[in-house]
């Protein structure tokens, strides 16, 4: 799991994605952009319950040479996403104006 300081990165990388180019949220849909492989990132809530609703999301994102990161609350990756409802799982697709976080956090 990512430190406090990347996990603040990530959550901010996901607000400005959201507002200047493009996120996908939930794991259908994460799921759908890493299988086509034009996910930029992957996150994934550590506090999924159940867990098995996206332990496929890591080994998918290795096969696909995607970056996989994971934060510790679902709410607030909700609340990064413009969700009212807490999410597990979002994949960047469009960095916009988070590309400089993006290239930070997948070093």
């Amino acid at each position: 799991m990512a430190d406090d300081q990347k996990t603040e990165n990530i959550y901010e990388a996901v607000e400005k994605a959201r507002t200047s180019g493009k996120i996908k949220k939930g794991t259908n849909e994460t799921t759908k952009v890493i299988e086509k492989g034009i996910a930029k990132l992957v996150i994934v809530a550590d506090d999924a319950n159940p867990k098995e609703i996206v332990m496929h999301i890591v080994p998918l994102c290795k096969e696909k040479g995607i970056t996989c990161v994971i934060v510790p609350s679902k709410a607030e990756l909700g609340a990064a996403a413009g969700l009212p409802v807490a999410t597990v799982c979002v994949a960047i697709v469009q960095e916009g104006d988070a590309k400089d976080l993006i290239k930070k956090i997948s070093q």
